[in-house]
């Protein structure tokens, strides 16, 4: 009997299960046998040296990620036919209503459509993030240490040879997929870096390690918008790793802010109990459970993420320890990676589809701010004054409650009021133009195309991709 981390049972609300899934761990774990602690993020213990401890083999890392799948001509096509998709329909709206300057979720760029899937590396300082790509990648090319050494946002990707990249590098390249990090300025780009490396792997994905969480230091002691820059990399990111340590699993404020930033993505989150053979099964059996019990107030979901409990480094495990039960939870996790190289197309026109809808959505409310301005303003009444109180209360003229209505929007997809009382102090309302003013002739209504590639040509570039997948011929459209 193995330790199955991701439990499903029907309840009555959320704390009741992560409760029962306490108890069930509990049970589970004792099928952990003891070992000792370990001390720091690169070694099992201060005893523990490579002269005293093997390699691991690493056959299931190389077969679970095939490093030899082959790259498609149809793949490519896919996605060009998605940056076309994107240029044409969704864009024009985006720069017609300064969609690009809404204090939300925003930013995209053919560079990001195009990119290679992300595994983004979040938690407490020294758990093992680091080690864990150096390990997965067969290197020890990034540093590690007992002490917070990643002080920086470091995206490890291909390259023909080992190469560090300034950050104000990838940033500088419009057609890339981090030039909108520039927005952040330029203590951030001092502490963002990128690695190249000549692994197989980094053809298909991309690894991005993070600075610990340190619950003492304020946002304001790193010199740039932590938290901001934290929700660009997730909101991008296919896999979220929170990784944590056995003897780390304080809660605290910085920790509490980022599952919050994690609302929305709990699919894409994988918690990571790491470097568990360095201490003894019963308090294992005491971690375990302990680590459900604090991230319960902060995971408001009915099924909890799924839970890797393991030792991700590149020694043997140590002895007398559940070996078969790690090396299963190391496979898993695998192949949770291998699954977004796989699925990388589905993702990619459903990142495109989710932000064309948002689009959609400011464009129309923009669009009501301004109808329900003429109907409301007479040659009596002062412009300025009329905008500004239709703004900054819109529920007297049922700006939001009429977009609802009338296009058939969830209010919970609608964005907070206080977004756009922020927007139009910096854009003016009467500096945009109607969705009606915006068609022409020949051209078209551009509100309508982008109808037409959510609900007709998004949908038929998914089904094509199905379609060319199950036929086994990816290399033909």
């Amino acid at each position: 009997m193995l330790i199955n981390s991701q439990f499903s049972c029907p309840v009555l609300n959320n704390k009741l299960t992560m409760t029962v899934n306490f108890f069930r761990a509990l049970i589970c774990i004792n099928l952990l046998q003891g070992c000792y602690f370990r001390k720091d993020e690169g070694t099992h213990s201060t005893v523990h040296t490579s002269d005293n401890l093997g390699l691991r083999k690493r056959e299931n890392i190389h077969k679970t990620l095939r490093y030899d799948r082959p790259s498609y001509n149809s793949d490519q096509l896919i996605l060009d036919k998605l940056v076309e998709v994107y240029e044409k329909t969704i864009k024009p709206l985006e720069d017609a209503y300064n969609y690009n300057d809404l204090p939300i979720r925003t930013d995209m760029t053919a560079g990001q459509i195009k990119a290679k899937p992300m595994v983004l590396f979040l938690g407490p300082w020294s758990t093992g993030k680091t080690t864990m790509i150096n390990y997965i990648l067969d290197t020890d090319i990034l540093r590690v240490g007992a002490e917070p050494t990643t002080s920086e946002f470091t995206v490890v990707n291909y390259g023909e040879k080992v190469k560090n990249t300034e950050g104000v590098v990838l940033i500088s390249d419009k057609k890339k997929e981090f030039f909108p990090l520039e927005k952040y300025g330029q203590n951030f780009m001092e502490r963002f870096k990128g690695v190249g490396l000549p692994h197989p792997l980094l053809k298909k994905i991309t690894f991005v390690d993070t600075p610990g969480i340190i619950e003492n230091r304020k946002q304001q002691e790193r010199g740039y918008p932590f938290n901001e820059v934290i929700q660009w990399f997730i909101d991008r990111a296919e896999l979220l790793f929170i990784v944590f340590d056995p003897t780390k699993l304080d809660v605290g404020l910085e920790l509490e802010t980022l599952f919050k930033q994690l609302k929305g993505k709990e699919s894409q989150i994988r918690l990571i109990l790491n470097k568990a053979d360095s201490i003894a099964s019963q308090e294992l059996m005491r971690v375990y459970g302990a680590l459900f019990w604090s991230l319960a107030p902060l995971i408001n979901v009915t099924e909890p993420p799924r839970v890797y409990t393991g030792s991700f480094w590149p020694y043997e495990y140590k002895s007398n320890t559940n070996v078969q039960l790690f090396k299963q939870e190391e496979v898993s996790l695998l192949q949770d990676v291998n699954g977004i190289i796989e699925n990388r197309l589905e993702n990619k026109i459903a990142f495109v589809r989710q932000h064309a809808a948002r689009v959609r959505v400011h464009a129309l409310l923009v669009n009501e701010y301004l109808t329900k301005f003429k109907e409301e303003w007479t040659f009596f009444k002062d412009q300025d004054n009329v905008a500004m109180h239709m703004i900054t209360h819109p529920e007297a003229y049922n700006v939001f409650r009429s977009v609802q209505s009338r296009h058939g929007i969830s209010q919970f997809d609608l964005p907070d009021v206080k977004t756009y009382i922020d927007f139009f102090s910096k854009h003016s309302l009467l500096s945009f133009e109607t969705l009606q003013q915006q068609c022409g002739y020949f051209s078209g209504c551009p509100m309508d195309h982008l109808d037409e590639a959510i609900s007709i040509k998004l949908p038929a570039l998914l089904e094509k991709v199905n379609r060319i997948k199950s036929s086994g011929q990816r290399d033909e459209l």
